[in-house]
């Protein structure tokens, strides 16, 4: 089924926050961060949705942690900001497509994998993470996947892909804890978006198998709206499941 075939899915209005809320998408250029962010723009109840990737200003550049922490200062003073959400991501690169076997695995597409799908989302989530109101409620999510469920591995393979998310995954639930001491009602989430016709998913017949990058954006804005502040630090399918470690 071609994109065009597919039914248009509705609005998401994100009801939990407040109106006027502010939201930001890191890694906007993508698919799905592309997606999210009109999905927010469109939203009568957002006041201001930025996009940032490594061409915009400010610019976040995932392997220079000097320009993720300038983007947060640069952007402090007009917050707060609501919603946050990183959506940024790599399976495969010049280093080569996922390792389906242990002799596949080198150190320069570990390094690479693991510095864009853990590292920089890991200082997205430090620098970013103060930007949420203290008072009022938020939400913070990074794109994951269910391949870094170490629970639900049964088909092996995707070595550096399934434990940078697993990776990701425990920088998330921990980042949830310290930010309930301080931000109560801020709801942190690590999401499984499932297959969206993409570059990053081209090689593995995403457009036979996936489904466009709206309607994922859609339904991930609608599971975040649905979570409550003692749901912070989950895992989370697109349908709403939650997925296991």
């Amino acid at each position: 089924m071609s994109e065009s075939q597919h039914p248009a899915t509705p609005l998401t209005s994100l009801q939990s926050l407040p109106h006027g809320y502010r939201a930001l998408v890191i890694g906007a250029t993508g698919a799905i961060g592309g997606a999210l962010l009109a999905r927010l723009r469109a939203d009568p109840r957002c006041a201001d949705a930025v996009g940032l990737g490594r061409h915009t200003t400010p610019a976040v550049d995932l392997d220079d942690e000097a320009t993720i922490a300038n983007a947060a200062q640069h952007l402090q003073a007009q917050g707060p900001w609501h919603c946050i959400i990183h959506a940024a991501g790599m399976l495969h690169g010049p280093h080569g497509l996922p390792e389906k076997r242990l002799g596949q695995m080198n150190y320069a597409q570990m390094e690479a994998t693991f510095r864009t799908n853990t590292f920089g989302p890991a200082l997205v989530l430090a620098h970013f993470a103060p930007l949420l109101p203290k008072q009022e409620r938020s939400l913070l999510a990074v794109l994951s996947a269910k391949v870094g469920s170490i629970g639900d591995n049964r088909l092996g393979g995707w070595y550096s892909y399934r434990a940078s998310k697993a990776a990701l995954n425990m920088l998330l639930k921990t980042a949830s804890i310290e930010m309930a001491r301080t931000h109560p009602m801020a709801v942190l989430a690590a999401l499984h978006p499932g297959t969206v016709d993409s570059a990053l998913s081209a090689p593995f017949r995403g457009a036979e198998i996936g489904r466009p990058a709206e309607e994922a954006a859609a339904d991930l804005l609608r599971v975040l709206d649905g979570l409550s502040a003692e749901a912070t630090g989950g895992f989370y399918a697109y349908s709403g499941e939650e997925l296991p470690w």
